[in-house]
C-alpha cells in the first residue's frame, strides 16, 4: 500500500520543539516558575523565535504554560475541576448555581445573539454579566442575554443597576417553565474584556460554552460563558452532562 499524502508530510519543527520543551518543563521547572525570555530559549534550542512562539502557544493551549499579565510565561498548575453542566436542567440563577452576578445592562446584543433569540437586531435585551471562581482563581466569565419578553414583570424601580439588577433578572427568569436547553463548545481567543476579567492576556486560548434555554416554544435566554483553556479540561460524560474534570492530566482537550 502506498504512502498517503498526509503520512508523507514531515512533523512541523515547532511540534518537535513543543515535545522537547514539554520534557524540559517536567524535569527542570516547577509550577509557577517563570521561563527564560524568548531570546534565551530560542538560543538554547537553536530555533527561530517564530518557531519558539508556535511551540509556546501550543503548550499554553494544552494547559502546560500560562502567560501572566506583567509577569511573563510561567509553568501552569494542574487544571482545576469546574462543573459546567449536569443531567439536571435549570435556569441560570437557580438554587445551587455557582455563578456570581456582577452587573446588568440593557443594550442591543451582537447580531448573532439577536438572531438566536429571535429579536430585532436593534432591540435592547438584558445583558447579565456573571463570573465564576474555583480554587481561589477566576476560571470563567459569562454574558447572559435575556429578552425583555422573558422577564415581563421586571421593573427598573425594583433594582436599577449593578449586581442587584442582575439578581432581579435572574429571579424573574425562574418564573416560566424551562422546556429544555442545548449547549455547544468551541475553542476561541480571549477578547480584551474577557482577558482582563480572567487575568489573562488578550488572545489567550479560551473555551466558549454557548447555552440556549427554551421556554414557551422559543429561545428565552442565551448564555455565552468563556472559560480559561489553560485551567479547564472539558469532557462529555455518558449521561450527556458536560464537566470539567479535576486532575493532573496534561493532555490537550
Amino acid at each position: 500500500m502506498g504512502t498517503t499524502q498526509l503520512e508523507s508530510v514531515p512533523e512541523p519543527k515547532y511540534w518537535h520543539l513543543k515535545t522537547v520543551l514539554s520534557e524540559a518543563l517536567d524535569s527542570e521547572f516547577t509550577v509557577g516558575e517563570i521561563l527564560p525570555n524568548e531570546r534565551e530559549l530560542a538560543a538554547r534550542f537553536g530555533v527561530a523565535r517564530a518557531t519558539l512562539r508556535q511551540a509556546l502557544e501550543q503548550l499554553e493551549l494544552e494547559g502546560r504554560l500560562q502567560r501572566r499579565r506583567g509577569v511573563g510565561t510561567t509553568v501552569a498548575p494542574p487544571r482545576v475541576g469546574v462543573d459546567v453542566g449536569t443531567e439536571r436542567q435549570d435556569w441560570p440563577g437557580a438554587t445551587g448555581d455557582t455563578w456570581h452576578p456582577v452587573d446588568c445592562t440593557l443594550a442591543a446584543p451582537p447580531a448573532a445573539v439577536a438572531d438566536a433569540l429571535g429579536t430585532d437586531r436593534d432591540e435592547p435585551v438584558h445583558i447579565v454579566r456573571r463570573s465564576r471562581v474555583s480554587h481561589g482563581q477566576p476560571v470563567a466569565a459569562e454574558l447572559l442575554y435575556v429578552p425583555r419578553s422573558s422577564v415581563p414583570d421586571l421593573t427598573a424601580i425594583d433594582a436599577p443597576s449593578g449586581a442587584a439588577r442582575a439578581r432581579a433578572v435572574l429571579r424573574e427568569l425562574q418564573r416560566p417553565a424551562l422546556e429544555g436547553q442545548d449547549r455547544a463548545v468551541e475553542l476561541g481567543s480571549a477578547r480584551a474584556d474577557d482577558a482582563k476579567e480572567l487575568d489573562r492576556l488578550p488572545g489567550a486560548p479560551v473555551l466558549v460554552v454557548t447555552t440556549r434555554f427554551f421556554a414557551e416554544g422559543r429561545t428565552a435566554a442565551l448564555s455565552v460563558a468563556t472559560y480559561r483553556a489553560d485551567t479547564c479540561r472539558l469532557t462529555f460524560g455518558a449521561s450527556g452532562g458536560l464537566e470539567i474534570h479535576h486532575g493532573p492530566e496534561r493532555q490537550a482537550s
